[in-house]
């Protein structure tokens, strides 16, 4: 089983370019259907701005993880995936 303990904080990498997206700070979970809905990227923040959700976050949607490994989450995303 997978914590979500073990997801924050992890780098994800995009394995269809090798670049790093960032880390993960939050997962948003479908409370009705009772699964990770996708993971969370944070955006640039600006002063003001550091502890709200920030319009420039990513979310990458939980069909794109390919992996979770113990330092890093693969994901496969196209050009259109990126937003």
């Amino acid at each position: 089983m997978l914590s979500t303990d073990k997801l924050k904080n992890k780098e994800v990498i995009n394995i269809s370019d090798g670049k790093s997206l960032g880390f993960v700070s939050d997962i948003e979970v479908d409370l009705e259907q009772g699964t990770i809905g996708g993971i969370v990227i944070p955006g640039q923040r600006s002063v003001f701005g550091w502890f709200s959700r920030g319009e420039n976050d990513m979310l990458i949607k939980w069909e794109k993880v390919k992996t979770v490994g113990d330092d890093v989450i693969l994901v496969d995303l196209g050009p259109q995936d990126v937003v």
